[in-house]
């Protein structure tokens, strides 16, 4: 096997490609501080968007969504096997919720993730986003539509029957970002969320 199509090589490679912290990257260039010291204090677009600077939050959701995208398209350009492109794309979602450039404290994946499935299968991407939209319409609660989406995500592999590393690396993905959105759905099951457009 070619070396840059190596496991390891592209295990390594999306790692550090989705450790890229953009959030942090875009806000400190555009005068607005450290993000992690605002908000939420999490990377992500949603809390950049905090600031009140929607552009720098629209860099950081294509920043974060980019990264993920770019690195399973480029393996699959270059031929790599099914188990190898599901490595990149797992990696490069675990680069971005466990930065080693932030001491592994990163975002919650969202963005990367519905980039990665979208990269994946189109058809993963259409699943999500409308999963996602309609969930935030009923409920205007972007937590739960995101663990929605996912979980639809996870569901819809399966049922596409994806190629076996393709559909597991979806269903690792999704349970990540679960696990990333603890107080999240803590504060759902409380009635303490915030909802969309809510204060």
């Amino acid at each position: 096997m070619d070396v840059f199509l190596s496991p390891a090589t592209v295990l390594i490679a999306a790692y550090l490609a989705g450790s890229i912290p953009f959030g942090l990257i875009v806000t400190r260039l555009g005068g607005k501080g450290d993000i992690r010291q605002i908000g939420s204090g999490n990377i992500g677009a949603t809390n950049v968007l905090r600031t009140g600077n929607k552009l720098l939050a629209a860099l950081t959701l294509i920043g974060d969504a980019g990264k993920g995208a770019a690195i399973v398209l480029v393996v699959s350009a270059l031929g790599g096997s099914p188990l190898v492109i599901a490595i990149a794309g797992a990696a490069s979602v675990v680069g971005h919720c466990f930065p080693v450039w932030l001491t592994f404290r990163g975002g919650k994946g969202i963005a990367t993730n519905v980039a990665v499935f979208a990269a994946f299968d189109i058809r993963l991407g259409l699943a999500f986003a409308i999963l996602w939209l309609g969930t935030a319409a009923v409920t205007r609660y972007s937590s739960l539509a995101a663990l929605v989406a996912t979980l639809g995500c996870s569901v819809t592999a399966f049922w596409l029957a994806m190629d076996m590393p393709i559909a597991v690396a979806v269903l690792m993905m999704s349970a990540l970002s679960w696990a990333r959105h603890h107080q999240n759905i803590g504060r759902l099951l409380t009635g303490t969320e915030s909802r969309i457009g809510g204060k």
